[in-house]
């Protein structure tokens, strides 16, 4: 497809909010906590433009009204500017936390919309040479027994996964048997299938150590993931030097200045980028750890199909998080699970399609009904929730 005939001064004009669902299939949960028979909400941004164009973004609606006026007239192929145009409106109250994915939303939905109007994927107007992202299988499995647990794997690794992750940290007895239920599944495509443990934050130094140490005497562990607190650097660096998994981090940091102290501790040994806070974040943090021979892996990639097309254009990608095979309600991505990774298409831009009258007609539950999106109309500018401008 030839790039968009555009003129010079386009402007971003509007935004709607619109809310998904995705029906997981199956329990998903952690140490922290489960859901039954999990459905969850999907929030998407769709950014509008006086060319008709627009970006879409999946993520988060967190004060996107409030940093909308740092793109309102803007062209939205200054996508960089623009992202820490949003880090400005918000400076005084600060980007940490929930505002920081309204920012990575909006950050999405503006690569989306500049991919398009150069008439390329994402990937390829990155800089990405090569469609095929690595990545590994993930379950978010802790309430799943252990037939749930094979069954899950094994859809994995008939689309040739080679690595799984475990969500575990309460019993090392049950995680061992777990680990090697996981290690039988995915052997039908390695000798040595790559196992992850995840604790969600849950242990102390001391404790972390001991319950590793436990797993490591018959488990060989590519990783174990955030043991500790997010912000306990010291911490992760005394864990590292003290067994020999690789300790992985990072997901729940907000901006790439949060992990300094990390950084600067020495840890961790694999820095993770939380997909949903967007592509230029993980962009940047990617670059901040490869100048620390450091590799980066995105966590929760359904939550942001455009992550993997950054992963294309850095030299130190190392694998992303799969958590699910299917996309939510009204929502199609132009990519395969397949290979052991995620093979990207070419369609322009991200991929992402979005029906949204399947969503409107799946019922008012679907379709956000509150959030900030009430903006008051006036010239150049719509927000429309529910297919009504406000």
């Amino acid at each position: 497809m030839s790039h968009l005939k555009i003129k010079d001064d386009m402007k971003i004009t509007g935004f709607r909010l619109l809310t998904t669902r995705h029906d997981w299939g199956r329990s998903i949960g952690d140490v922290n906590g489960h859901i039954r028979a999990a459905v969850t909400d999907v929030p998407i941004v769709i950014l509008e433009t006086d060319e008709g164009v627009e970006g879409i973004g999946i993520g988060s609606h967190a004060d996107v009204a409030r940093l909308f006026p740092a793109l309102e007239g803007e062209d939205p192929r200054g996508v960089s500017a623009l992202f820490d145009r949003m880090l400005a409106q918000v400076f005084k109250s600060g980007h940490a936390g929930a505002t920081y994915g309204g920012i990575a939303t909006l950050d999405a939905a503006l690569w989306d919309l500049k991919a398009k109007l150069a008439g390329e994927p994402l990937w390829r107007l990155l800089g990405g040479r090569d469609r095929f992202v690595p990545g590994y299988a993930s379950g978010l499995d802790i309430a799943l027994d252990d037939g749930e647990l094979v069954a899950f794997y094994e859809d994995f690794a008939e689309r040739g996964y080679v690595a799984g992750k475990l969500k575990g940290g309460v019993d090392p007895v049950a995680d061992l048997r777990r680990l090697r239920l996981l290690r039988g599944v995915l052997a039908r495509n390695t000798p040595s299938p790559g196992l992850m443990l995840d604790a969600n934050e849950s242990w102390q130094v001391k404790q972390a150590v001991r319950y590793v140490a436990s797993i490591e005497g018959e488990i060989d562990l590519l990783w174990v993931e955030e043991p500790l607190r997010r912000w306990d650097a010291l911490g992760h660096a005394r864990l590292s030097a003290a067994v020999r998994a690789a300790v992985a981090t990072g997901e729940n940091l907000t901006g790439v200045d949060q992990f300094r102290p990390l950084f600067d501790a020495g840890a961790p040994d694999v820095v993770q980028a939380g997909a949903i806070w967007g592509v230029t974040h993980v962009l940047r943090l990617a670059f901040a750890a490869n100048a620390r021979n450091l590799p980066v892996s995105p966590v929760g990639y359904n939550t942001n199909p455009a992550v993997a097309a950054a992963m294309t254009a850095v030299p130190n990608h190392l694998t992303t998080e799969v958590q699910a095979l299917h996309w939510a309600h009204g929502m199609s991505v132009d990519q395969e699970f397949a290979d052991g990774g995620i093979v990207l298409g070419d369609s322009v831009g991200a991929g992402i399609t979005i029906d949204e009258t399947a969503i409107m007609d799946a019922g008012r539950g679907w379709a956000d009904p509150a959030g900030p999106h009430m903006r008051p109309s006036r010239a150049g500018l719509r927000v429309v929730l529910d297919g009504i401008e406000r």
